[in-house]
């Protein structure tokens, strides 16, 4: 049965793989990134593209750019919270106050206008699916802004829970993937894992089974938002936890 599902930075990495995936199985699909994208839907898909190219990062002109985009919606499916940026892998003490905002800004406040502007509009949301990661716990050395941003996330989801009962909210850490991120990651100089740990696994798995491509993971991460579904609203979830 086709959904009608919004998406953050369908432009490239997961979103885009998602983006895709949903138009191949018969989705509308509604998407915002800060650059267009650069891959274009199945030719008989065309018109099940709904874009706004949009900087979400900019809260001030963000609530306009989604009413612009969904003029005549009053239900969606599907909401997947995917934009985000990294930033830099430092020590939280030499990370400046203004970096944090800048990461906090995208990965966490966005989201909440994105929310607030889409319930204001009087539009339903079913399921809310908060791209997240394993940083979100771990408190691991070097994550310093992207970890704040996306513990943040995980705690505004769970507040929406508990205020929105007829909403799914669900903060998911897909594991490592093959995005862009691992470009920067995969980077730094090997001793830099002396340092910062987790960097030496990450930079272990590229090329392996253990960091799937954004393609071959979304269809996976799709199925696996279905099933997340009978978690409780508000849950965070590491995908690498749930059974095969």
């Amino acid at each position: 049965m086709s959904q009608q599902v919004l998406i953050t930075g369908i432009s490239s990495g997961i979103g885009a793989a998602l983006a895709r995936t949903c138009l191949e199985r018969g989705d509308q699909v509604y998407g915002l990134s800060r650059r267009r994208p650069a891959w274009e839907p199945p030719s008989n898909r065309s018109d099940a593209l709904h874009f706004v190219q949009q900087d979400i990062a900019d809260l001030q002109t963000l609530p306009q750019a989604l009413s612009n985009l969904t003029a005549g919606i009053d239900q969606f499916d599907l909401a997947i919270l995917n934009a985000g940026v990294l930033g830099e892998i430092r020590d939280l003490g030499d990370t400046s106050l203004d970096e944090i905002q800048r990461v906090m800004t995208l990965n966490t406040w966005s989201n909440k206008i994105l929310l607030d502007s889409l319930f204001a509009q009087g539009i339903g949301i079913t399921q809310v699916i908060g791209m997240s990661s394993g940083a979100a716990i771990s408190g691991s050395r070097g994550w310093g802004a992207y970890a704040l941003s996306k513990a943040s996330l995980k705690m505004l989801l769970q507040l929406y829970a508990a205020e929105r009962p007829q909403t799914h909210f669900c903060s998911l850490a897909p594991g490592l993937v093959d995005t862009a991120m691992q470009d920067y990651l995969c980077d730094l100089p090997a001793s830099s894992s002396q340092t910062y740990p987790s960097l030496g696994r990450i930079q272990a798995a590229r090329g392996t089974d253990a960091m799937p491509t954004p393609d071959e993971l979304a269809p996976h991460l799709l199925q696996c938002f279905e099933n997340l579904r009978s978690e409780p609203s508000g849950c965070f979830i590491d995908i690498r936890n749930l059974p095969n």
